[in-house]
């Protein structure tokens, strides 16, 4: 037995259990009714790392018991990956805020008794008045009960995408799949993964650094979403181009955009899309820079801390899904991470009805990674001080619950400068500490 970092403790979006218990399904369904979080099997409350003797039917049990004992549909919104923590396996469960609040207890039903949410570190009964409101919020345009505006589909493309993962679609795959309404028709869903589908994806690139002389238009659509998106992370690899400089002895070599975070911002335009009014994500390449646009900014109740935090919740589960099955999404909030590991939280334009992501062009003249002032990243992570201290106070504002890392992969610095930071708030009296360091939270002051 050993203990996790002083850092690693229960927060508002960590849970840890030393054995899958009868109280997990309350965990699941607390972060479900939140902003999600991960829960970890085989580490105990106080940290201690105790592993589990058995993963693939741990691993088993939890996908059973989500399926059997959860009620709102969780397709696409939950992970289960095996790690290695001491030396001991452990599981964690990565849960997704869900789009079909509340979820419930299967045995208990749409009640206070069966209904959770996550305060802090703590599982809370929700009350009647929480549970009639996250009803009225469900989003009631989900592509799963929107008709198809063609009914003669065809899934070729996407039968072909899963026999390449050894993966097979049989007769009922529009059904396990969520391909249909509840009177038997094809929803939204199947229209977008069908290979006659309508949807156009356009790629356009100009001369300049605005949109006044257009040198190529570029139509990647009209075939299963699957198909345009690998085609359009073709079109855009090969316009990334790979900038090189040989000084003797060594051969310097940068990409214009870093190459994992542009597939990660392509998939996640893909996925994330609100296509009810079958409107598609749009790419622009100019000389200075490249522009992903996609539709429906940020699904209600989530702020930019929490996206760029790897928090997931995704706008179409369905969709999700089957870009998991096709190896296209790795484990959820992965992506995320891998961006900001390359770039600042700035490369993110928020609007109430879309979002669009900007990467400006790197150089080999450059001393940082980003041309572009606005996207630089902290020189030094380690010992720099956080450039606005009313940063974090927003961060504060925005999750109080949140532990120093968090903050710390917000803010991209390291967590011990979060924490001299937080001591420096401290003690100019803008912020206090309430609680005990497990379960407490940051109040500001003033």
């Amino acid at each position: 037995m050993s203990k996790l970092d002083e850092l690693d403790f229960e927060n508002s979006h960590t849970e840890y259990k030393r054995c899958l218990n009868d109280r997990f399904e309350s965990a699941v369904i607390a972060f479900l009714n939140s902003s999600g979080g991960k829960i970890y099997i085989g580490i105990d409350n106080d940290s201690s790392v105790y592993g589990v003797e058995n993963p693939d039917e741990i691993q088993r049990q939890i996908a059973d018991r989500i399926k059997n004992n959860i009620r709102g549909e969780c397709l696409g919104l939950y992970d289960i990956v095996p790690e290695k923590r001491d030396g001991k396996t452990v599981i964690k469960l990565i849960i997704s805020s869900g789009t079909e609040k509340p979820y419930y207890l299967k045995e208990k039903g749409m009640t206070s008794e069966g209904c959770f949410i996550r305060n802090g570190s703590r599982i809370e009964n929700m009350t009647s008045a929480m549970i009639e409101k996250a009803f009225a919020r469900r989003t009631r345009t989900s592509l799963s009960v929107i008709k198809s505006p063609r009914q003669d589909l065809r899934f070729e493309q996407l039968q072909i995408y899963y026999q390449t993962h050894e993966k097979k679609l049989n007769d009922q795959f529009a059904s396990s799949l969520n391909f249909l309404t509840e009177e038997g028709k094809y929803n939204l869903n199947a229209f977008l993964f069908a290979d006659n589908n309508d949807i156009t994806i356009k790629v356009a690139k100009f001369a300049g650094t605005d949109k006044t002389q257009l040198i190529e238009n570029e139509e990647f659509g009209f075939c299963s979403i699957i198909k345009a998106c690998k085609d359009v992370l073709d079109k855009l690899n090969v316009e990334n181009r790979t900038l090189a400089r040989v000084t003797y002895p060594f051969r310097q070599e940068k990409r214009l955009v870093e190459a994992d975070s542009l597939r990660e911002a392509v998939i996640n335009a893909f996925v994330h899309n609100d296509y009810s009014d079958l409107m598609s994500p749009t790419f622009y390449i100019f000389s200075d820079r490249l522009e992903i646009v996609s539709y429906g900014g940020l699904i209600d109740g989530m702020s930019k801390a929490e996206l760029v935090s790897g928090l997931s919740r995704p706008r179409n589960r369905e969709v999700m899904r089957v870009f998991k099955d096709v190896d296209l999404v790795e484990q959820l909030g992965t992506g995320m991470n891998k961006m900001m590991e390359a770039y600042s939280p700035n490369i993110f334009t928020i609007y109430p009805n879309f979002l669009k992501v900007v990467f400006y062009f790197r150089t080999l003249d450059s001393d940082t990674e980003m041309e572009n002032p606005s996207q630089r990243i902290t020189s030094d992570p380690i010992n720099d001080p956080i450039n606005d201290p009313i940063n974090l106070i927003d961060l504060i504002k925005e999750n109080p619950y949140a532990n120093y890392e968090e903050y710390a992969r917000m803010l991209e610095v390291s967590p011990a400068t979060v924490k001299r930071q937080l001591g420096a708030l401290k003690k100019s009296g803008k912020i206090k500490r309430e609680g005990a360091k497990k379960n407490g939270h940051w109040e500001i002051l003033k």
